[in-house]
């Protein structure tokens, strides 16, 4: 298996997503959307001060309007167990305790919530509620507030960097790029219902319904089977629901004090602080090579904000020891306190960040040295093993990638020197950079119902937050039974269904690929066992030796002995087929390193009036190991390269630090890539199993096709301008400036 032959073509292929009439009918539905009897509605009022102290909080005005059932402040909050016990408070990862504290952490921290019958009568009651606070001085400027922490270790050095100062040429440069926030269509809600005191189901938007179940039944201390958490259907999620947020609990503690089911739907303008973001960060990097191209050695330091009342170290030097040999190495980190709320995981986390930085300087390094930008990462690739840990490579093509997105592209067209391709008013340049990602895979269950007419229905707890999962576990189940994709449904994002890890980081299908595996070889050995008793030539027969069918069983031998369901379900009084299994990495892990990897490359135009950037081309190959649904892959990248192309060009949450707030909320003053402001992502793989990452031999791809995006942008922009813009985003008046 190799390439394929041409860049994919999202609409020609007959590979569509299980769930696509759902959502484009309208049939499926989202955590706000489903109807539960006796339902009220709950919102939120938020702090109008960054820093202090709740001194009083006025709810007079707000009791008065009609259809307001109960207020909710930290003054006559439910009791929740967990929140009396600060070490689960930490394990639950919620930040801090709502409605449980009187401090004031940032500005629109949740201080009270309204619960009414109706949505606009909870909505005017809220703006009703007004609170005085003892203020103290708060800092959310993380230019300013990064001068204030000191940088420390992060991991084991490598040789001495002090070889650095004996190599031919040396790029030493400062990167900064400001805060991003997710902003997934879909906005974050909860619907919690009581079934029982110590029952409870939630439709709740979240990117792992297990998660979900085991923190809510550690901060209620009840058992976690007592809790249903569904969420079938995500309008995005980009790690903004990877993990348990404090308006979920809100939600929860607010059904439970008006006794009848409750929803609670964020704003666009709290989502913005509700749910987490990219922190902004800074980092200096000292790069250094021989003459013929040979690195020398690296100096990564990186700070990102997090917030004052939890801790959140984005990693951002991680992917430093994962692509290049470096000989020499040394790595430094630190976090920078605000008041703002926490960041959390966003697409390609830490590594997205700390790959712009490096993937610059070595674009930079390149022009130094008068040596291609593709063979200068060519020559230093670690291909065969780990760079940090040694341990052999299982598959690693990311030379094939960069290979392949060369070609693609044209890079034989790029002028070697800046500045030097011009059409009329507009600079012409090339750009390219790689990214990586260590390729993870998680415990995953999976279950099969199957009827007489031979339909089965696969199961798992996975949530499918538009990655594709569905459909892939739907491939991987044709593949191993034969059965017709038509016969063949998914259900998934239900806790009741087998628990699977959450839907995150690149690990869903790798994980719960191999469980689907797994479940279909113990269906094909059930269905043996009932069998064997009509033809004993079944007893003892390995799964690989079991064939199926859309009519029944037969074996791998001349005379097949086929034996119809409907004939084992009459002779065996079945209704149901029911089956389930695990599966999950074992000795692998402790042999081989596994990681995915890409190559971005693009050519862009540059306005040498105006400052304009416009994406003329953009290119981005994959080693995802094998690819399971073309459609889908596919469209992890190219979403993946448009999230890069808003890091690079137009994405930055704003802070006014003398009030203390974000600038720009909204999708008015937040701005992020829309259709015209991309052009069709050409997307290849390698397209080649790893033998040795689970039973399918795919890999992860969320991640690395934002991982480097970023930086071809920049690098591009440099080869048709001479201008190195090391601070994203790159906005026109930087490119005029710059």
């Amino acid at each position: 298996m190799g390439f394929f032959d041409e860049p994919f073509d999202l609409m020609a292929t007959t590979d569509r997503r299980v769930e696509g009439v759902a959502k484009v009918t309208g049939a499926g539905k989202y955590a706000a959307e489903y109807q539960v009897n006796g339902l009220c509605h709950a919102v939120l009022v938020g702090s109008t001060v960054a820093a202090g102290t709740i001194k009083s909080i006025n709810i007079d005005n707000a009791k008065q309007v009609s259809g307001v059932l109960e207020i909710i402040t930290h003054l006559n909050k439910p009791f929740v167990p967990g929140l009396a016990d600060e070490a689960k408070i930490k394990e639950a990862r919620l930040g801090f305790a709502i409605f449980h504290t009187d401090k004031i952490y940032f500005k629109g921290q949740p201080i009270a919530m309204i619960v009414a019958e109706t949505l606009e009568d909870a909505t005017y009651a809220a703006s009703l509620v007004t609170a005085s606070y003892e203020k103290t001085e708060a800092h959310v400027d993380f230019d300013a507030a990064l001068k204030n922490v000191q940088l420390t270790a992060a991991g084991k050095d490598r040789g001495n960097t002090d070889a650095l100062n004996n190599a031919t040429q040396v790029v030493e440069a400062e990167y900064n790029i400001k805060s991003e926030v997710h902003n997934p269509m879909e906005m974050h809600a909860t619907i919690a219902e009581w079934k029982a005191d110590d029952k409870l189901k939630l439709f709740d938007k979240n990117q792992g319904v297990n998660s979900v179940q085991r923190t809510f039944a550690k901060l209620f201390n009840i058992p976690t089977d007592n809790i249903e958490v569904i969420s079938e259907f995500v309008g995005g999620g980009f790690g903004s629901g990877l993990r348990v947020w404090p308006h979920a609990l809100a939600c929860i503690m607010a059904a439970k004090q008006v006794k009848r089911p409750v929803k609670l739907m964020l704003t666009r303008p709290q989502m913005f602080h509700s749910v987490g973001y990219r922190p902004a960060a800074w980092q200096k990097i000292k790069l250094g090579a021989n003459a013929d191209g040979k690195f020398v050695g690296i100096h990564h330091q990186a700070k990102n904000g997090t917030s004052v009342y939890e801790n959140f170290n984005e990693g951002i030097t991680r992917v430093t020891r994962l692509i290049y040999h470096f000989e020499n190495l040394k790595t430094e980190a630190a976090t920078v306190p605000l008041n703002l709320s926490t960041p959390t995981w966003m697409r390609g986390p830490g590594d997205c960040t700390g790959d712009f930085a490096i993937e610059s300087a070595i674009d930079e390094l390149s022009y130094k040295l008068n040596i291609d930008p593709v063979a200068l990462r060519m020559k230093n690739l670690a291909l065969d093993k780990h760079p940090d840990n040694g341990m052999p490579w299982s598959t690693n093509y990311i030379n094939e990638c960069i290979e392949k997105g060369a070609q693609m592209i044209g890079w034989k067209d790029r002028k070697p020197a800046h500045s030097q391709s011009i059409d009329g008013d507009w600079s012409i340049g090339y750009g390219m950079a790689v990214g990586a990602w260590n390729a993870g895979r998680g415990n995953a269950s999976a279950g099969i119902q199957m009827q007489k007419d031979g339909a089965i229905t696969v199961q798992t707890a996975m949530t499918d937050i538009g990655t594709g999962t569905g459909v892939s576990m739907q491939n991987i189940a044709h593949e191993q039974t034969g059965i017709s994709k038509n016969k063949i449904n998914i259900e998934l994002g239900n806790s009741n269904l087998p628990p699977a890890p959450s839907q995150g980081g690149s690990n869903g299908l790798s994980s719960i690929g191999g469980a689907v595996v797994a479940v279909v070889s113990a269906l094909k050995l059930k269905l043996a066992g009932y069998a064997s008793a009509q033809n004993e030539a079944y007893q003892n027969a390995a799964p690989a030796d079991i064939l199926l069918s859309d009519s029944g069983i037969s074996l791998k031998t001349p005379n097949n002995q086929f034996i119809s369901y409907a004939a084992l379900w009459e002779k065996n009084n079945l209704d149901v087929l029911e089956v389930e299994a695990s599966s999950g990495p074992g000795a692998e892990r402790q042999k081989y390193a596994f990681c995915s990897s890409a190559a971005h490359f693009c050519k862009v135009r540059v306005n040498r009036k105006t400052g304009k950037v416009k994406l003329e081309r953009m290119v981005t190959v994959a080693d995802g190991g094998k690819i399971i649904s073309e459609k889908a892959a596919a469209n992890q990248m190219s979403g993946a390269a448009v999230g890069g192309i808003g890091m690079a060009l137009m994405e930055e949450q704003q802070t006014d630090e003398r009030l203390g707030t974000l600038v720009g909320n909204d999708f008015a003053g937040y701005h992020f890539p829309v259709n015209a402001d991309a052009p069709i992502i050409e997307v290849a793989f390698v397209n080649k199993p790893d033998p040795n990452i689970n039973p399918q031999g795919s890999k992860g791809l969320g991640e690395v096709g934002i991982i480097g995006t970023a930086a071809a942008i920049a690098n591009a922009i440099y080869n048709a301008t001479g201008k190195r813009l090391r601070d994203l985003p790159i906005t026109p008046d930087k490119v005029l400036l710059g």
